[in-house]
């Protein structure tokens, strides 16, 4: 495995502010950073720690947060065992369809959150409204985006 380059680096660390200003850890998105890049997309821990300069403990808590979503996966190689970290083929969407999965049962505990409301104030009942409304839509959508989304790959692939 060759050493990255530092515009390389910068794209990784571009990818980590990116997640990092959606609530995840900064290693972790450099994590996924440097997974989108790395040749082999295969990467063990102690590769990661090494081209990333953290711990191992680090990625491994990383890798802990990423996998549940399907965006990373980890694997084996044949014959080994140790552990690899990679970008699953499908992990984008994976992990956006594993998502938007829970909008139905959003929309219900928000929805038990308006009965438990009752007839409060309309300023409290509007700010869950709000949001069991964008759910309700969501539910709509969401299934005929995720066929576009099909047939556009289907399209695109010889």
């Amino acid at each position: 495995m060759t050493n990255p380059t530092e515009t390389e680096l910068d794209f990784v660390d571009e990818v980590a502010v990116f997640f990092a200003d959606e609530g995840m850890p900064l290693i972790s998105g450099r994590v996924i950073g440097w997974l989108l890049i790395s040749d082999p997309p295969e990467q063990s821990a102690a590769d990661l720690a090494r081209v990333l300069e953290v711990s191992r403990s680090s990625i491994s808590s990383s890798a802990k947060l990423l996998t549940p979503s399907g965006l990373v996966e980890s694997v084996r190689k044949r014959g080994q065992r140790q552990e690899y970290l990679r970008i699953g083929a499908d992990g984008w969407s994976r992990m956006l369809a594993n998502r938007y999965a829970k909008t139905t049962a959003f929309r219900q505990i928000v929805e038990r959150g308006l009965s438990v409301l009752g007839e409060s104030s309309t300023g409290r009942r509007d700010r869950l409204e709000n949001v069991a409304e964008l759910y309700a839509f969501l539910e709509v959508e969401l299934p005929a985006m995720w066929d576009r989304w099909g047939q556009w790959q289907a399209s695109r692939r010889p």
